[in-house]
């Protein structure tokens, strides 16, 4: 099975991260995305990272009724800082069977270079690269393993959500109801 995985850190998840999930389940070559909750992320800072399995159950909230979609907490289990080469490495160890390839947007794509071992990931694992605002000019754009894709732009960020949380702003609609169920029940993001 050819499996996508969107690394995140889902912090929360929103409707976009589920449109593009959903494009890459349904419109690409591959069978099954699996949303990887990634505990820290070790290009970025910390910052209002919520608790891990709490944006673990968010994810799961958001991607239930899902076919071809499913949430793995795979880094949850590996050790600190998560990096996506040693991931991979053990996903391909567990799962002898499945086709990995990685999912991101052309903003990752043009860092990816800043990445550990990105030449292994460029060699073994082919990338489907969804657009993001401003990013249209990644150095690896060409490259034999790199897939752009026709996934809609999405200018939705977490950020944005977090920001509006905290300010008692509606966000219906940017993230399932499920999730701002959860994130009201826990007062997350206050």
């Amino acid at each position: 099975m050819k499996i996508g995985l969107f690394f995140g850190s889902f912090n929360p998840i929103h409707i976009g991260h589920l449109i593009i999930a959903n494009y890459m389940a349904n419109h690409s070559d591959l069978d099954q995305v699996w949303l990887v909750v990634s505990p820290h992320n070790p290009l970025k800072e910390k910052g209002d990272l919520i608790n891990m399995y709490d944006r673990l159950e968010m994810s799961k909230l958001a991607t239930e009724d899902a076919d071809n979609i499913r949430v793995s907490d795979v880094e949850l289990k590996l050790p600190q800082p998560s990096y996506t080469i040693d991931t991979l490495t053990h996903l391909h160890e567990k799962y002898p069977e499945h086709q990995f390839s990685l999912i991101m947007g052309s903003d990752n794509l043009v860092s990816l270079k800043k990445w550990k071992n990105y030449e292994l990931i460029l060699r073994d694992y082919q990338i489907h690269v969804y657009p993001r605002p401003g990013f249209g000019n990644a150095e690896l754009l060409n490259h034999p393993s790199v897939h752009i894709t026709a996934t809609p732009l999405m200018e939705l960020s977490a950020t944005f959500i977090r920001k509006a949380v905290k300010e008692k702003k509606n966000v219906q609609y940017f993230v399932a109801d499920k999730v701002l169920k959860f994130i009201e029940s826990k007062n997350l993001y206050r």
